[in-house]
């Protein structure tokens, strides 16, 4: 057949028995509003997907070379521009088509490493008559930004940003505030969540709406009620005045033809002891139902009681169509960590098939208050393992065997709910998954739900708060949970840098500094006094006397956590049988899995005869009609294209770092896309600054 190329001002026709490819925007954090993280575009198809090759790639130039930084951006693309962020948070235009850089705003003005911190996992449009703008934050400002020229558009709040502390209370003016997650748009609004600290002094997780155009607030919704609001009752009588936590850090769904937006929350603050906030802590681990014009409650559910074991909702809802007893319902499916779908009609709340309140084991901490039960969905199948048994005890070499087997032994681990206790209790599957805030795609052709998943073993293991010496007591309580009890940092967990030899790098005064503003991952603790970060400065330099103790009391509760705690071999790999992370995908309708496949490996592993290890992963996957499920997210760093009807593998591609971000899917002049921030800088990976477009070639 004779074909030849038709260059128009929209699309490129490539051959002439081919229909137009048409614009597609990814105009919504996660693709739209319901959180579908699909792209009706099938140029791209399980035919020829093998044929995909780079397009395109756009770096910032302002990767941590000491692989720390990260990207977890899912970008925007609209009307051929792609909005994103770097490692330092700056804020880009790209051209879809090229990569060509169109322009860059720095919210710090150079000055990252006084003030930034944090990551950014995507943005906000608005669109109207009185003109566009791109929502975004960095650190604990909401930036509008003229999305032709980069500018800032000084009419929104105070000069073009409003502080996230806005509405949260006096005590909170000093607390950590931030926003990894974009807020969404409804109407002339911006519906705002927020990430703050986890431990003694976190503000409380309000959920806020601020006008577009000037910034204003115009509503709040109290995560932590007041004594005038429902669920006042689940707290103490004063937890509305020095509680935090209960934030909404995962994003939000939105369904617009109702006004509905749904508000996934996390634990209440301290994640893993509750003996100051006795009761089930509404609306702390909620899906939160409220209208999206006033912020008035509609329902909610509460998939944990009484949080002891930093379970928040790691994503938001996605909102799809179900079919039961032949009829369609309008439906929401909330993932969690622990490997659960909670399945309610988004109207009422109701659970589509029984959800059991079982009976779970009791903490025996001093003035811990468990809940005696737990919410347990009885119909729609658990995506990951949720018990570790003796024959999950890894069993590829001796060392590993033997260490598997002595955590057996020594910890408790028999239930799901198990507490944290003294002497250990295991986390399975785990404190990021099960599911996490890469999302699940949904698939509305065939109404199945794709998830990638971590099963890992984590150790959580409660100190008594005792008399100590006064650096030690506050490292122990504000530095040891992410740097290790050695000071050893945690390159597993998220790249957090080792302390030993500090003052050889940092003097006393930069120290301090960093404290109060915070740097990279590393939130302010901006409470903390000059005299007890000097008196830490000196417990981590060995410059302390162990002997003059005295009571920790600048930590409030009789136990903490030693510090976050993956378990490895020593070969550096998980005490449990692989998979370590799958890709599954659960038929919504019938209540079934479909497929479940690993992801990722170890060439070390498949050298020594291991295969389908699956890796652990950050980011989610990307649905298309033309078949297919694509995804980076594994520490092997490649991204991967899926055969969506059976989980087989078409095409693979190494990437210049890991991609821990979800895919964006678009076209553009007559062709389709897929684009993936190459972060890395999590799981002992190599950081990176790139941002890389895969296509089809062009026709010549």
């Amino acid at each position: 057949m004779n074909c030849r190329i038709l260059m128009l001002s929209v699309v490129v026709l490539f051959a002439c028995n081919e229909p137009i490819l048409l614009d597609t925007d990814w105009g919504h954090y996660l693709g739209d509003t319901h959180k579908s993280q699909y792209a009706d575009i099938n140029q791209i198809n399980t035919s020829n997907v093998k044929d995909l090759t780079v397009a395109w790639s756009y770096s910032s130039g302002d990767v941590d070379t000491s692989n720390r930084s990260q990207i977890q951006c899912n970008p925007l693309v609209i009307d051929g521009i792609i909005y994103a962020t770097s490692p330092k948070l700056k804020l880009m235009a790209i051209e879809a088509g090229s990569g060509d850089r169109k322009w860059e705003f720095d919210p710090f003005g150079g000055q990252y490493d006084l003030y930034g911190m944090g990551v950014n996992r995507g943005l906000a449009f608005h669109k109207d008559d009185k003109g566009a703008r791109i929502l975004f934050t960095a650190s604990d400002q909401l930036y509008a930004i003229d999305p032709e020229s980069g500018k800032i558009i000084s009419e929104f709040g105070n000069n073009g940003k409003v502080d996230l502390h806005t509405g949260l209370g006096e005590r909170a003016t000093k607390l950590y505030v931030s926003s990894n997650t974009p807020g969404i748009i409804y109407k002339n609004l911006i519906i705002m969540g927020t990430r703050v600290s986890e431990s003694t002094g976190a503000a409380p997780g309000h959920i806020r709406a601020f006008d577009v155009h000037s910034g204003e607030m115009k509503w709040i919704f109290h995560t932590i009620p007041s004594p005038d609001e429902d669920g006042y009752d689940t707290w103490p009588d004063d937890a509305y005045l020095k509680s935090g936590g209960a934030n909404v850090w995962a994003g939000f769904s939105l369904d617009e033809d109702r006004g509905i937006v749904y508000c996934p929350t996390g634990s209440a603050a301290y994640d893993f002891y509750g003996g100051d906030r006795e009761g089930d802590n509404l609306y702390a681990n909620c899906i939160l139902a409220l209208n999206a014009n006033t912020g008035d409650r509609l329902w909610h559910y509460q998939t944990i009681h009484h949080d002891m074991w930093d379970k928040d909702l790691p994503v938001a809802p996605n909102l799809v169509t179900i079919e039961k007893d032949g009829n369609d319902i309008d439906a929401l499916v909330q993932v969690t960590k622990n490997g659960f779908l909670y399945v309610l009609d988004r109207v009422t709340g109701e659970a589509l098939y029984p959800i059991d309140e079982v009976e779970v084991p009791q903490s025996d901490l001093v003035g811990e208050y468990s809940s005696a039960t737990q919410p347990w969905p009885s119909v729609y199948p658990a995506f990951s393992r949720q018990q570790w048994t003796k024959d999950d005890l890894a069993d590829r070499n001796e060392e590993a065997a033997s260490f598997a087997k002595y955590i057996y032994e020594t910890t408790n681990h028999e239930n799901l709910y198990e507490p944290p206790s003294v002497e250990g209790t295991i986390i399975f599957p785990g404190l990021d998954g099960g599911g996490e805030w890469g999302g699940a795609a949904y698939d509305p052709e065939e109404r199945d739900l794709i998830i990638n998943s971590n099963e890992v073993l984590w150790l959580c293991k409660m100190d008594k708060n005792e008399p100590i010496a006064k650096g030690e007591g506050l490292y122990k309580s504000f530095c040891q949970t992410c740097h290790g009890e050695q000071f050893q940092g945690n390159q597993l967990f998220g790249n957090v840098p080792s302390l030993n030899d500090l003052e050889s790098r940092l003097d006393l005064t930069d120290v301090t500094q960093i404290v109060k503003n915070g740097r990279g991952a590393m939130p302010s603790v901006a409470w903390i006094s000059e005299d007890q970060i000097s008196a830490i400065y000196d417990y981590i330099n060995g410059d302390e006397d162990p002997s003059d103790k005295i009571t920790n009391d600048a930590w409030p509760y009789p136990y903490r956590m030693r510090g976050y705690m993956k378990l490895y071999a020593a070969d550096g790999f998980p005490i449990i049988k692989p998979p370590w992370g799958q890709l599954t995908s659960i038929d919504l309708d019938n209540a079934k899995i479909n497929w479940q496949v690993p992801l990722g490996s170890y060439e070390k592993l498949e050298s020594q005869g291991l295969y389908d290890t699956g890796t652990e992963n950050y980011g989610g996957p990307v649905a298309t009609s033309g078949g297919l499920v694509f995804i980076a997210s594994t520490s092997d760093e490649k991204i991967r294209a899926f055969d969506k009807s059976n989980g087989e593998v078409l095409w693979e591609h190494e990437l210049p770092a890991a991609g821990y971000a979800t895919p964006a899917v678009y076209a553009v002049d007559g062709r389709q896309y897929v684009v993936v921030a190459c972060g890395g800088g999590k799981l002992d990976t190599k950081s990176g600054d790139q941002y890389v477009a895969f296509a089809l070639p062009e026709v010549i």
